[in-house]
């Protein structure tokens, strides 16, 4: 990167009305309850309307999304126009986002500022069906919101035509590098045209993003409203010590504590988050998962529910922690303690934004000293680690013999009905006991009588009178001899010797 210019970010922010914005994007403006613009707002606005490139660096909830989308509305209002063919509606802007979830929040908020425009557009992404995305494409579409994989195979499809393009925004790059997007990203650039302005929008700037953005950028502006990495300032960080078999308890306790309705609760792997929503809902609360193995429909059904206030608990991966705004979330918990220190940044803006107050709670077992100490250096900021008391309301574990459990399985019915108690098994070992006492000690347990094999032996004149006479004391029927039989020897008939 060269001749990069730094904004100072000290002047106040002024109204949206003070921008040279068209009169239809302003009143979408103030239809969504928005006067005054944040500070990225402010200082990026005016530059990407300027045309230039430009890396925006910016705490999350802080207003990226309108930052690059009002100015690129703006400057593509002189291609607007009503016809029905698809060939005046070329694709000319194309914002990229890791996520599903981010994608289609991006593209709710182009819609709503574009509403009383001409501009068309749309997102893509991966997990659902390709052919209404497509017939929409066909449709034609200015603006296009995509994840980059789904994004590649409408490419490939012939479906999404990108050699009009004159506008790209990278939406949480350092995302799309850690994910492994960095391939695709280089494919999707690879067919748009050489002369385009490029915005790259992240929390944080990782040297492999500003080797990105010299690659991909010229001669961009660097917008910083805030130190790198920062937390914001209205949420209330707290860390407790606890073991991993407390955290759920730990959990409910700060809800009740803290009277939260409330929370999404981080998670580091899609088992993890699908076993412990489980959990919480046995344990009374409303509670949806939502991961990578989830299908992209129960994903935004998961998603929309709990921004409706229908789900106490959202447990989730960090899917979750990039982008995502959801009004007045009161607390956000780490029940796992990130892998990457720059998740912790972006999972705590999930609360605290547009200067609402939120409260991030992260719950560390000894294990997580490393990672502990990695967040430090990150936020540039010494962690507390507190200990929380507990209620000991965990259920006393019952020993399968122990008879008032047993009697409380009898209650419930089915298989447990058949279970006997102490007292019939003491006293089936006492009559166990009294048999043996009549045997003589060293005495073997008698076996069965068999007639046949106690009578004595009685010679008789062919076998197969002996076995019908040894048959007939036994009670036993017998089936006729054959006939044509050669006749054995008395001994070899009963005690199996020598022809």
């Amino acid at each position: 990167m060269t001749d990069t210019d730094t904004v100072d970010a000290a002047a106040a922010a002024p109204l949206f009305d003070t921008l040279p914005l068209d009169p239809k994007l302003l009143r979408a403006v103030a239809e969504s309850g928005y006067t005054a613009m944040t500070p990225i707002q402010a200082k990026a606005i005016p530059v990407v309307l300027a045309g230039r490139d430009v890396m925006g660096a910016a705490q999350t909830g802080t207003g990226k999304t309108a930052a690059f989308t009002l100015p690129l509305l703006q400057r593509m209002l002189r291609h607007e126009n009503a016809s029905m063919s698809p060939a005046r509606h070329p694709v000319r802007a194309l914002v990229l986002a890791p996520t599903r979830e981010l994608a289609d929040q991006v593209a709710a908020n182009v819609a709503k500022y574009a509403q009383h425009t001409q501009l068309r557009s749309t997102v893509v992404f991966g997990g659902i069906d390709m052919k209404p995305q497509t017939e929409e494409l066909r449709k034609g579409v200015e603006v296009l919101i995509a994840t980059p994989g789904r994004l590649l195979d409408h490419i490939e499809a012939k479906n999404a035509v990108l050699n009009q393009v004159e506008y790209v925004v990278l939406d949480e790059a350092d995302r799309m590098l850690d994910i492994g997007f960095l391939p695709d990203l280089q494919r999707i650039l690879s067919y748009l045209p050489g002369q385009r302005q490029t915005l790259l929008f992240s929390a944080t700037f990782s040297p492999e993003i500003k080797r990105l953005a010299a690659s991909y950028l010229q001669e961009p502006l660097t917008v910083e409203v805030a130190r790198p990495n920062a937390t914001a300032s209205t949420v209330e960080q707290r860390f407790y010590s606890v073991t991993d078999d407390d955290k759920r308890r730990a959990v409910r306790r700060l809800l009740a504590q803290r009277e939260l309705t409330q929370a999404l609760v981080f998670v580091n792997s899609k088992l993890g988050a699908a076993r412990l929503a489980r959990a919480f809902e046995r344990d009374g609360l409303n509670t949806q998962a939502l991961h990578g193995d989830k299908s992209q429909d129960e994903r935004l059904k998961a998603l929309a529910a709990f921004k409706a206030g229908e789900v106490d608990l959202l447990v989730a991966t960090d899917v979750a922690a990039r982008g995502l705004d959801i009004t007045d979330l009161p607390a956000v918990f780490n029940f796992d303690v990130p892998f990457h220190a720059e998740d912790y940044v972006h999972r705590i803006g999930r609360t605290g934004r547009a200067g609402a107050s939120g409260l991030a709670v992260t719950l560390v077992t000894r294990n997580d000293a490393r990672m502990i100490a990695d967040i430090e250096k990150l936020i540039k900021k010494k962690i507390e680690i507190e200990p929380l008391e507990l209620d000991d309301e965990r259920p006393r574990r019952v020993r399968r013999r122990d008879d008032d459990a047993l009697g409380a399985r009898d209650e419930g019915g089915g298989r447990d009905e058949r279970r006997e108690t102490h007292a019939a098994r003491d006293a089936r070992e006492r009559r166990r006991g009294e048999h043996a006492a009549v045997r003589a000690p060293g005495t073997a347990r008698a076996m069965p009588a068999d007639p046949f094999f106690d009578r004595p032996y009685e010679p008789s004149g062919s076998g197969d009178a002996a076995w019908e006479k040894g048959a007939a004391v036994a009670a036993a029927p017998v089936k006729p001899a054959a006939t044509g039989l050669r006749p054995k020897r008395r001994v070899a008939s009963l005690l199996g010797g020598g022809h």
